[in-house]
Parts: structure tokens; sequence; C-alpha cells
């Protein structure tokens, strides 16, 4: 069997209507794929539109493929139709483990041998998706961040099933599609970027529900402390740089007794009624009334800026 080059697909399945199935379906028409949508029922199409809608302003912001056109988007409820010329399939079904595995069961048979499924799972590990699958060894885990048609990271890994050859083919493709792929070495739940966001989530929770910080204090710490500095410099370059000459060797050294101070609360809090409710009236009372809709395009736009403004720093400090 042999698969089509990375760089000569031009037909991608996107399996889902909800924000990551729609994001990549937009993503993958912004860069100048044929692109068929499988949703489970052709009433989900306003919902999908209305993301696609969304989406295409922050993708025409950064600009477009030259033969990029929404005019290359068919959608279908018929499963079988919308992998039949696939070239390469990104599912991204609900979250459901017997859902998933009896898709892949049927998918596993249905989409031509050659083509390469990947999955958009952000918690389930592709062992567990891929155990009734009649062809496993071409299924693997392309996790996206959401938005997907703005974010460029992918998580690859695979299960105990696929073969490394795919991982690899899966790589080569996302990176030509445009997106950032990290292959990982080892299959983890929740991968690499959604445990250490996790972290950051359960340590917000706990500040909240001992009454430390509201919603609103620690979104205001994040914006305007780490974040931008995330934008160019992970956490391990972050504090690598921090400490001048001495780098990372200086940082450890110097602070690594600190590591054991209660600084953080790793293990997740209770989620009691009352701290559920000061993250809902919290995250309300920032929100303000504002239409999810509204919120949505605001934070599109100000990635569209920062992805901007990162690109333009890359390139004028390239000698």
């Amino acid at each position: 069997m042999t698969r089509p080059a990375p760089d000569s697909v031009t037909r991608v399945t996107s399996i889902g209507a909800g924000p990551i199935g729609a994001g990549w379906a937009a993503h993958f028409l912004a860069r100048g794929y044929d692109v068929t949508a499988y949703l489970h029922s052709l009433d989900e199409i306003p919902a999908f539109n209305e993301i696609l809608d969304t989406a295409w302003i922050s993708l025409e912001a950064l600009g477009l493929a030259g033969d990029a056109s929404r005019d290359r988007l068919t959608i279908t409820d018929d499963l079988e139709q919308a992998v039949s010329q696939a070239q390469f399939v990104q599912e991204s079904a609900p979250e459901r483990i017997d859902l998933k595995q009896g898709l892949y069961e049927v998918l596993g048979s249905i989409v031509p041998a050659d083509v390469v499924i990947s999955s958009s799972t952000s918690g389930l590990t592709m062992t567990e998706i891929q155990s009734r699958c009649p062809t496993p060894q071409r299924t693997l885990v392309g996790h996206p961040f959401n938005p997907p048609y703005l974010l460029p990271l992918v998580e690859i890994v695979g299960g105990r099933q696929t073969s490394a050859e795919a991982v690899q083919w899966a790589g080569d493709f996302y990176a030509h599609a445009g997106k950032a792929p990290l292959v990982m070495k080892k299959e983890i739940p929740g991968f690499v970027a959604t445990r250490l966001q996790e972290a950051l989530w359960r340590e917000a929770l706990h500040m909240v529900a001992n009454g430390e910080a509201s919603p609103e204090d620690i979104d205001t710490a994040l914006i305007n402390g780490p974040a931008p500095r995330m934008a160019i410099q992970g956490q391990c370059m972050a504090f690598h740089v921090a400490c001048g000459e001495g780098g990372m060797a200086t940082n450890l050294d110097q602070f690594g007794p600190a590591l054991k101070l209660p600084w953080t609360r790793l293990d997740a809090p209770e989620l009691t009624q009352q701290l559920r409710d000061r993250m809902v009236e919290g995250c309300n009372e920032v929100a303000a009334g504002r239409h999810f809709e509204e919120m949505a395009a605001e934070r599109d736009r100000a990635i569209v800026g920062v992805l901007k403004a990162v690109a333009a720093a890359k390139t004028a400090s390239k000698p």
C-alpha cells in the first residue's frame, strides 16, 4: 500500500458539526483543499455555517491560499459518501468512547485503505478508540487547540496498533497544511498542551474555591503576565532566558528548592455547588451580557493580531 505524498493531498474529509469539526473544515478550506464535511444530521448545517462564517473573517485577515474557496466545501449526512474520495480524514465526533469506537469500526472498513484517519479527541487515547477498528494501523490522534482554524498546534500520537509510518505521514501532512505538528514520544491521556492547561485550570479553581482570587483576577494575571511572553517563549525557555548567562542551570540551582514550597495544589478541588456558582457568576460578570458570538469574534481578532505580530517579530530577527 502506498499513501499519497503529504504535499499531494487535495481532498480532506472532516467529520463533525461542532466548533472543532467546523473549525477544521474552515482551516482546510482556507489552505486550498477540497473539503467534504460529514454532519450527523443536515439540521446541523445552520450551526456549522455560523462557525464557518466566524472563522472565515479571521482566515481572510491572515491571508487565504490562492486557490482557497468556500465553494470547495461539500456537506453530507452520508458517511460512506463523505469518505469515499478522501485522501485524509479528520474526525471530530463527540467525546464518548463508545461512540468513537463504533465510528472507527465503520471507518476502518469504508475509508480507502491508504488513507490516514486522525481523531481530534482531547482526552481519549487512540489505543482505546481503535480497539474495534479493523484497520487500526492507520488511525491516530491529531489533537488541535481551539479554535483549530487559528491556533497552529496539533498534537500527534498513535495507539498501540498504529504504525510509525502513519504517524510520520501525519506529521508531514499537518506541517504542509499549515499547522505546527508536535509528534509525541508516548501516548498519555491529555497529551502535552492540555495537561499543562489543566494544571493552570486546577490551580485557578483552588484559588476561587478558597476565596483567594476571582475568575476575573485569574484571567487578569494571566493576560498581563505570562501570556504575552508565552506567545514567543514557552515556559522552559522563559525561565532559561530569565536567569541571564547561567540559563536553566542557574534557574534550577537557585530556585529548585522552591519546588517543594506549597505554591501549587495540583490535585483537583472538589467541585462543590459553591465553587460551581462562584465560577459561573464570576465569568458572567466579566462577560457583562455579551453574546458568545461577540466574544468569540473579539477573541479571534486578538489572536490574529498576536499571530501577525509574532510572525513579524520572527521575520525581523532573521539575519
